[in-house]
């Protein structure tokens, strides 16, 4: 019997790769003789390079960059082998997370994209032909604004002096210059892996659905969205490419869209690039069943989430699968209508969040017996 573990990594707790360990752990338990194979798998949120790098025999590459507010961070990407030539992987929370700055400093009028665009530069000088750049977690409201200055874009306003950099500074914003963007761009593929499919502007737009996750007030989530509203059509008018009612140009504070508009990225499903990426279809056709999992499921998993995309991929070979995560809400049992045949959370008691997160490992692995022991009385039952 051949098992597929693939879960995403259980955020604060433990990665892809360990989750993956945990599942093997406690299946084998139950089913010794099994061929138990691991994928490391993420939908372009955290874990994303580590996943792809791990399965794919890449390497990371690290760097100082430029954090959120100015601060020097040590940053990491993925750069991996294919048949048509090495790619890079990047996750922009590694330079623009919102992760990186201690709640009491966070400041999402002032944070910005450009070390991302650090990132993407460092990348083009690897001569890759191709990225992916996960934008899960940003800490940014700055329409990617800074991700393109690091590329060479000039935001000036009205006297011709530079904009500082940030969301709120785009209200100021009178002209764009890309006279100096690195003409490399033009050279590369760039997949931009996200779920989100918000309008860079209005009530479902990036300032007013994710700007007060970030700390942003509701005088400044008005302002926010004020001023990417002005941005996008001085980019329209600038750089060529009306980005307003594009689809996910609202993902991580408008980065979305700037990638778009500066770098000719194509919006994509994360957890589809990923899985084409690392050949999981091919893993995974001829298993008897899948293990899958993340941190907390809810309905809100149907929405482009690891587990239902590993769902989709093993439902194509009548493969059931389980999604077995850190924790399920009520409504989790919308999964069972998007491929998933069982939906078990880790713990067995009442137990605190820092307990689940200390105790991850044992309680997953656990939980993985369980569920291998349900399986195998499910393989004794008389159907007559």
């Amino acid at each position: 019997m051949k098992i597929v573990v693939a879960p995403d990594s259980f955020k604060g707790s433990l990665t892809s790769q360990e989750a993956g360990e945990c599942m093997r752990k406690g299946i084998a338990r139950v089913f010794p003789e099994a061929q138990i194979v691991k994928a490391a798998v993420a939908d372009g949120g955290e874990g994303t390079v580590n996943a792809i790098v791990s399965m794919t025999s890449g390497h990371l590459e690290k760097l100082k960059v430029e954090g959120p507010l100015g601060e020097t961070v040590e940053a990491s990407f993925g750069i991996c082998p294919s048949q048509d030539g090495d790619f890079a992987v990047i996750e922009m929370a590694e330079a623009s997370g919102l992760l990186l700055e201690p709640q009491e400093q966070r400041n999402v009028m002032l944070a910005s994209t450009y070390g991302t665009g650090q990132l993407i530069r460092a990348a083009l000088d690897k001569k890759v032909k191709k990225i992916i750049i996960g934008i899960g977690g940003s800490a940014t409201n700055d329409g990617g604004a800074g991700m393109a200055e690091a590329l060479g874009v000039r935001f000036l306003d009205a006297q011709g002096n530079k904009l500082p950099r940030g969301g709120a500074a785009l209200a100021q914003l009178d002209h764009i210059d890309c006279t100096a963007l690195d003409p490399r761009l033009k050279d590369i593929e760039l997949l931009i892996a996200s779920d989100v499919k918000n309008p860079l502007c209005g009530p479902d737009g990036a300032s007013y659905v994710y700007g007060p996750q970030k700390g942003a007030e509701p005088k400044q989530v008005e302002e926010l969205d004020a001023a990417l509203l002005h941005y996008g059509r001085v980019c329209a008018r600038d750089a060529g490419l009306d980005a307003l009612n594009l689809q996910g140009a609202g993902a991580a504070g408008g980065l979305g869209a700037g990638l778009m508009i500066f770098a000719q990225g194509r919006m994509c499903n994360g957890i589809e690039t990923v899985l084409d990426l690392i050949g999981f279809e091919e893993l995974v056709k001829d298993a008897s069943l899948v293990f899958t999992g993340e941190g907390f499921s809810d309905s809100q998993t149907a929405n482009g989430k690891t587990p239902v995309g590993v769902a989709h991929i093993a439902n194509k070979y009548q493969i059931p699968v389980i999604c077995l995560s850190g924790g399920i809400s009520q409504d989790a049992k919308e999964l069972l209508n998007h491929g998933i045949a069982a939906v078990n959370g880790t713990p067995c008691a009442p137990v605190t969040l820092q307990q689940c997160i200390a105790e991850a490992s044992s309680f997953l692995e656990d939980a993985a017996e369980r569920c291998a022991r349900l399986v195998k009385i499910g393989l004794l039952l008389k159907t007559q």
